[in-house]
């Protein structure tokens, strides 16, 4: 038995999640497919390993799309500053939300809080059906009347396919868009830990030759490192007892840490980057991880990733407040490629260039990293203004997720 749906979108994560809650309420009929339910929130758990840096133009976006109060009713850790720096902290560049008159520069959360967050949120509109757990069986692509079959025998027909299904969107392979990609030769490892310090408001990162170390403060004394290396020392690490790596730990992270008293958990994930050669074609666009892979070097993947699904969303909600009938049309979506393709690319273009100047030993570049910084710090006029950007309160920044909105 078929089922029609307006739009099908394939995966319910953050950027998925988000872009239903988005057309919530609307005209539109929409179906969303997620493998797994996330495992709900209890006062008092363990943090999990995967937490994201949302930005104020995200937390704007889940604001505007009722999911916001979600997230703070379980929990949310504010950043006030961000330090960055390579060889001496003393040499750091400073970023202060009380310099351009902010409460704060963004929020840490943890991915499956903003997801549950998403989920209960889009639950409560009847214009969306949450099918979950699900799993996608495949794919028949056709411009305008797609067919995904489930492993529960139910077919959805789908005038228009969103892929929020990750890196190995098989929404994007049924489509036939190509990528690009390459591995860096870079892992990250996150460790979950508790430290003596009550609760802290910055986030910091310090560049060394094998990667950066960084900081993300979690409530309490609790606190996420990251710890970016090469796949062989990053398996050495994870292959330690739990004292031998605390002891790693704390050799290699400025003191600025302080004592860690304890470990509660750890992994790791590879990097690369990858870019979709195009996001739409007719029937079909894509968002987040399908789209776009990039260096977690400054925390921007989950933004652009919400950046994404309320550009999406946009043009959607614009088509139909026209009465546009083939809003799944190139005609239609080009708009939001347009928008989101080429400032993605700026964005990994610039995270690829941090990657290979902070990656070299070479004295040269080391001198000028170093001037950088510096500079950076001493430029009055334009700190204000990178800090703005890059809380999504300057530049090309989609309506949902404006707070002048």
């Amino acid at each position: 038995m078929k089922t029609d749906y307006d739009i099908v979108i394939v995966g319910g994560g953050m950027v998925g999640s988000a872009i239903a809650c988005a057309l919530g309420g609307s005209r539109y009929r929409v179906a969303v497919i997620e493998g797994q339910y996330p495992d709900a929130y209890e006062t008092g758990q363990p943090h999990d390993l995967r937490v994201s840096a949302l930005s104020v133009a995200s937390e704007t976006l889940l604001r505007n799309i009722g999911a916001w109060d979600g997230v703070l009713s379980r929990r949310a850790c504010p950043y006030r500053r961000m330090k960055v720096w390579e060889s001496h902290e003393s040499a750091a560049t400073l970023f202060d939300s009380e310099q351009i008159g902010e409460a704060y520069l963004g929020h840490i959360v943890e991915n499956r809080i903003t997801q549950l967050a998403l989920l209960e949120t889009l639950k409560q509109h009847d214009n969306i059906d949450l099918i979950c757990p699900a799993k996608t069986l495949n794919i028949d692509y056709s411009p305008g009347s797609s067919l995904v079959q489930l492993d529960d025998g139910r077919e959805l027909l789908a005038r228009l396919l969103i892929g929020a299904d990750g890196g190995e969107s098989r929404v994007r392979q049924a489509a036939g868009i190509g990528i690009s990609k390459w591995d860096y030769d870079q892992q990250a490892l996150v460790a979950s830990v508790i430290t003596d310090y009550p609760q802290q408001d910055i986030t910091w990162q310090q560049f060394t030759a094998t990667g950066p170390l960084a900081f993300l403060p979690l409530n309490g004394p609790h606190a996420s490192l990251v710890w970016y290396n090469t796949p062989d020392e990053v398996k050495r690490l994870l292959a330690l007892s739990d004292e031998a790596f605390l002891q790693a730990l704390h050799q290699r992270f400025p003191a600025c840490l302080g004592k860690i008293s304890q470990l509660l958990e750890r992994g790791a994930f590879p990097l690369r980057r990858q870019h979709a050669q195009r996001y739409i074609v007719e029937g079909v666009a894509l968002a987040g991880d399908s789209a776009h892979m990039i260096h977690p070097l400054a925390g921007q993947g989950v933004n652009i990733g919400f950046m994404d699904a309320a550009m999406l969303a946009e043009v959607l909600l614009q088509a139909a407040s026209e009465n546009h009938d083939a809003f799944y049309s190139e005609e239609v979506l080009s708009r939001y490629q347009q928008a989101r393709r080429s400032q993605n690319l700026l964005m990994m273009q610039t995270m690829d260039a941090f990657y290979r100047v902070f990656s070299t030993e070479n004295p040269p570049l080391k001198l000028l990293r170093n001037l950088g910084l510096g500079l950076a710090e001493r430029l009055p006029f334009a700190k204000p203004h990178v800090t703005r950007y890059a809380m999504g309160l300057e530049g090309p920044v989609p309506q949902l997720a404006r707070r002048d909105g």
